[in-house]
């Protein structure tokens, strides 16, 4: 898909937040190249106080995936203390149900889904940006700049993520691990909903996406504990959504009684399916047995053997590694360390597309992340050949790794 619906040229806006450290809103360092303006292109700015302050309007960087800019903020500010969330959408009897359950002062309906980004899978929203802004910190929420710049097209993404998964040298993420996915211009830094949100898009993006319209709602109960809406929100909802409070996932990470879902998107959502897990100790997950059964398994590939993966990825690997063989390359590859990991990444709450079996480490000993490895760039060729991204081309480079960015059929 590439970078979409970019307009006529615009000279670079600069929008920078006081300071534009973790925590607090700002913009990208330009706007999208070629983003179309129905004003003058003058500079914005986030004050100490958060208050957007701008001599005109923010230019529209995606005509193609714009909606009407909310302009200053405006209803009441919410806490956000409650996830439901679904594998479908929820609908609308079920999200005037759960407004009317007592203790909820608050409710925001919003699509989230799961974009695969150098192997980390970061939670991202679609939402209307008028309204969802208010259940985000109050520097966000009063930051009119970021959610007009939401609403033109582009990314609002959450600080922490600056240095580890920064965007390309202009400015754009690609969402997701093919070479054809999507790119967002990121045109805020901004905080949002704590342990939940990384990256804020709005709702015509989402459905370009491909990411599952209204299957999520946070929730606000404001002075009450939000220990006892869940209760009735359980009995409301049955097993149908997963409840999850957001004041344990702030204190101590995901909460283990929740069953949380995974809705990738992208090319390879087909094989990962509806993905459940409940949060074991040491960073480990448990999918749901069905799920395991139904895509995981286990069989012989060329070079390396017998090795756990999902089913969909057995027929490209297979192809690639019989590619490698019959080119004289098989003595380039010694060892796996592995394809189906069933965790989080190492010190996140965040999964790898090892957790689906959807990517394979080679020759790990001299293939470190943050090295340039040693891996053979014509072997590096073959996996792209057959549908697998690299690691080693990654910001933190990670040479032993290939994952499935799309699902090739060999003929």
């Amino acid at each position: 898909m590439g970078r979409l619906g970019l307009g006529a040229a615009l000279g670079a806006v600069a929008v920078l937040a006081a300071g534009c450290g973790a925590g607090d809103p700002g913009a990208g360092p330009t706007a999208a190249p070629g983003a179309a303006s129905s004003s003058s292109s003058s500079s914005s700015s986030v004050s100490a106080t958060g208050a957007a302050t701008s001599a005109a309007a923010v230019p529209v960087a995606d005509p193609a995936h714009a909606v009407p800019a909310p302009g200053p903020r405006s209803g009441e500010l919410h806490s956000a203390d409650i996830l439901v969330r679904s594998k479908t959408t929820l609908t609308d009897a079920q999200v005037k149900a759960i407004g009317a359950v007592h203790g909820v002062t608050g409710t925001e309906q919003l699509s989230i889904g799961e974009a695969s980004i150098e192997d980390q899978l970061l939670n991202v929203v679609a939402v209307d940006p008028g309204t969802y802004r208010n259940y985000t910190p109050l520097k966000s929420a009063d930051a009119t700049v970021v959610w007009d710049r939401v609403a033109g097209g582009e990314l609002a993404v959450n600080p922490a993520l600056k240095k580890r998964l920064p965007p390309d040298a202009k400015g754009f993420w690609r969402m997701g691990s093919a070479s054809d996915a999507p790119e967002i211009h990121v045109g805020a830094w901004a905080a949002q909903v704590p342990g939940l949100v990384d990256a804020v898009v709005n709702d015509a993006w989402g459905k370009a996406l491909g990411m599952t319209p209204d299957n999520a709602v946070i929730i606000s109960t404001a002075i009450t504990s939000p220990e006892r809406v869940v209760k009735p929100l359980k009995r409301l909802l049955g097993s149908s959504a997963s409840i999850q409070r957001l004041d344990v996932v702030a204190r101590e990470g995901l909460d283990p009684r929740a069953p949380q879902f995974a809705n990738v998107v992208g090319t390879v959502a087909q094989a990962v399916g509806h993905y459940t897990y409940g949060v074991l100790g040491g960073g480990m997950i448990a999918p749901d047995p069905a799920w395991v059964a139904s895509h995981i398994v286990t069989d012989t590939v060329p070079i390396l053997g017998r090795v756990t993966c999902n089913r969909m990825l057995f027929p490209q690997l297979k192809a690639a590694l019989a590619e490698v063989q019959a080119r004289d390359l098989a003595s380039t590859i010694h060892s796996t360390a592995g394809c189906y990991y069933p965790r989080f990444i190492a010190g996140t709450s965040s999964l790898s597309n090892h957790a689906f079996g959807l990517a394979i480490d080679i020759n790990a000993p001299e293939n470190g992340r943050g090295t340039a490895g040693q891996m053979d760039r014509s072997v590096v060729q073959i996996f792209e050949k057959w549908g697998f991204t690299w690691g080693g081309t990654w910001h933190y480079t990670d040479p032993m790794h290939f994952e499935m960015n799309r699902i090739v059929t060999p003929g």
